[in-house]
């Protein structure tokens, strides 16, 4: 095991108890992350779904199948990078129904497990690149307001990372239809592979040490 691989587990080790916000009180388990921590590569969400909740593990429903799909396509697996959200725990409301609905974190929410988590994992891995899956991510990652139609595509210094890009999140691919499906999901395949590329590039460069 290397060094940032044994500081990872310790972080998940210790996030597992996390009551940092409330968001402890309704979840079933906490999505810490998972991946190859040694990766150049980290792909950020903004926050676990019901099924992420239920199984503790990132982008494993029907969004991370598509992800899935879209990394395959890049030659990309699983193992090759590591994939985390904004979040760590799942956010939600009570719907007219009486079931529970996902919703977005609240900023006191997002900052807790900023500060609390995310920081601490990207300052062990020390990422080349980020790759945002969703505006919300990327407007933690890179700036605030990012807007995701306009900026999507465009790498961007971020002091997590030398490059950061954003690119649609899987869900809200999911929610097109037809031709606008299509050119969604290309437009995911696409980023992908720019961040691959973008990896390739940064590593010739001299290493920078960020925040």
């Amino acid at each position: 095991m290397t060094e940032k691989e044994s500081q990872i587990e310790a972080l998940r080790a210790e996030a597992l108890g996390c009551q940092d916000c409330g968001l402890w009180e309704t979840r079933t388990h906490v999505v810490f992350g998972e991946g190859n921590p040694n990766s150049p590569l980290v792909l950020i969400g903004e926050g676990p779904g019901e099924t992420e909740d239920k199984t503790g593990r990132p982008f494993v429903g029907r969004a991370g199948q598509l992800l899935d799909e879209c990394l395959y396509a890049c030659g990309i697996a699983r193992k090759h990078i590591f994939i985390t959200n904004v979040v760590r725990c799942r956010p939600t409301l009570v719907s007219e129904t009486g079931r529970l609905q996902n919703r977005p974190p609240t900023a006191d929410e997002a900052s807790a497990c900023v500060s609390g988590w995310l920081e601490p994992i990207l300052g062990t891995i020390q990422p080349l690149v980020i790759l945002c899956l969703g505006g919300p991510s990327a407007s933690v990652v890179i700036h605030r307001g990012f807007k995701i139609t306009s900026e999507r595509g465009k790498f961007f210094e971020s002091r997590y990372a030398p490059y950061a890009i954003a690119g649609l999140h899987p869900a809200y691919i999911l929610r097109q239809e037809g031709a606008a499906y299509d050119q969604a999901r290309e437009s995911l395949i696409m980023d992908i592979e720019a961040a691959r590329k973008k990896v390739i590039e940064a590593k010739k460069e001299p290493p920078r040490t960020l925040f």
